[in-house]
């Protein structure tokens, strides 16, 4: 079998990469740490919709390219890279596209791949940590309307997402995971609150590439907060179902992907740069660092060809179940080893953060080793996946 790309597929990757080369300026790149999207960048994301590169594989009615997914994968990895989303994975528009009804595909996807519009996820509560299906922000009908009452925890990016995908219990008798329901809701209704959560990250801040390296997350709070019924997404009661189908399309892509393999990328480009020669020496001379480097390094292709099956599958209008979840338990353990391996490599010096005389590659390794457990938790725990894939996977029966 044969897993390279092809020529034609090599020459779209060398286009985008001379592209960013060339576009994506260091006034560009400060742009987008100090306020995330404006002018500078609003102006690449033009080029980059002039070049037919924005959302290849979508269907071309919600703005895309009606493509080939690999091309997108090629595309959207390259800019992922640089911070610029071009693929939709992430944005809560795959769910839509499954789960939404013609009116909310219509007034959504468009907006969502091309950037215009963002979702932040309304998941974890302060009571439930990783227990989604222990939820209490309830959304109750109230005619033509619901009205929303609770509050919700760690929604990274409230305070710039234009809407929230917002998990509520529907069903204030039910248990679990029944009786929930989810509802697309523009973050300027009355009645929503964000206040921010400052992180481990924020000071000294983290460089520029740092995986999990977000200063700022939030807690949102729905006080009476009265949404029209075509908010909901979906038929009500059927959010978990819909949640479970849409982070599995959301985990499918270049972004996600790169989350976990960014730090064997920049272990080896560090070690093999000249200008570094003298610290990466005990690296490079050394048989047992080496190998250790090569072990990860080949545990990042394994992620990557998971990724690429999953996008197979979804290429080909597969029935796609627990893949999703196998790359959430396998990618972000690896995440973990990667970076405690790195740490251990290069010693005292991984300790530094940003700003401190000597930091390496300005405190980028200290930094991960921060935010890396994060990976482990986020969009689901590792532990509640290999119950995914135990149960939709393998066909075992659930615990009693």
């Amino acid at each position: 079998m044969e897993f390279a790309y092809t020529p034609a597929q090599r020459a779209l990757q060398k286009e985008v990469q001379d592209f960013i080369a060339k576009e994506v300026t260091p006034e560009v790149e400060a742009e987008q740490d100090e306020i995330g999207r404006g002018p500078l960048v609003e102006a690449v994301y033009d080029k980059i919709k002039a070049n037919g590169w924005r959302a290849i594989s979508w269907p071309k009615q919600y703005g895309g390219q009606d493509g080939n997914r690999l091309d997108q994968y090629i595309v959207e990895e390259e800019f992922a890279r640089v911070g610029f989303s071009v693929g939709g994975g992430g944005s809560g528009a795959p769910t839509i596209l499954a789960g939404g009804n013609q009116e909310q595909k219509d007034k959504y996807i468009a907006k969502l791949i091309s950037g215009e519009w963002s979702f932040c996820q309304g998941f974890t509560e302060p009571q439930g940590g990783a227990d989604l299906a222990g939820l209490q922000c309830r959304a109750v009908k109230d005619g033509d309307d619901y009205i929303i009452n609770g509050q919700k925890m760690y929604t990274t990016g409230a305070h710039r997402a234009t809407h929230i995908y917002l998990m509520a219990r529907t069903d204030p008798d039910s248990k679990r995971n029944a009786g929930i329901s989810i509802f697309l809701i523009p973050m300027d209704t009355p009645g929503i609150t964000v206040r921010p959560l400052w992180s481990i990250q924020n000071e000294p801040r983290a460089p520029r590439g740092t995986t999990y390296g977000e200063n700022r997350t939030n807690e949102t709070f729905f006080e009476d907060v009265r949404v029209p019924a075509n908010c909901l997404l979906g038929e009500e009661n059927n959010g978990w179902n819909l949640s479970a189908m849409g982070l599995n399309l959301d985990r499918v892509g270049a972004s996600r992907y790169l989350i976990s393999v960014r730090r064997d990328e920049d272990i080896v480009n560090w070690v093999k740069d000249p200008a570094n020669a003298d610290l990466a020496a005990n690296i490079k001379d050394n048989p047992s660092a080496r190998d250790r480097i090569a072990e990860c390094w080949t545990e990042a292709q394994v992620c990557r060809l998971m990724t690429l099956r999953s996008m197979s599958i979804v290429e080909h209008e597969g029935k796609f179940t627990y893949e999703g979840s196998a790359e959430k338990v396998w990618a972000p353990e690896h995440g973990v080893k990667t970076t405690e391996t790195i740490a251990a490599l290069l010693g005292p010096y991984a300790q530094l953060l940003n700003g401190a005389e000597d930091a390496i590659e300005s405190g980028l390794y200290a930094h991960n080793v921060m935010g890396a457990f994060q990976s482990g938790i986020n969009h689901g725990s590792t532990q509640i996946m290999r119950d995914q894939v135990a149960l939709r996977g393998l066909g075992l029966p659930r615990s009693r």
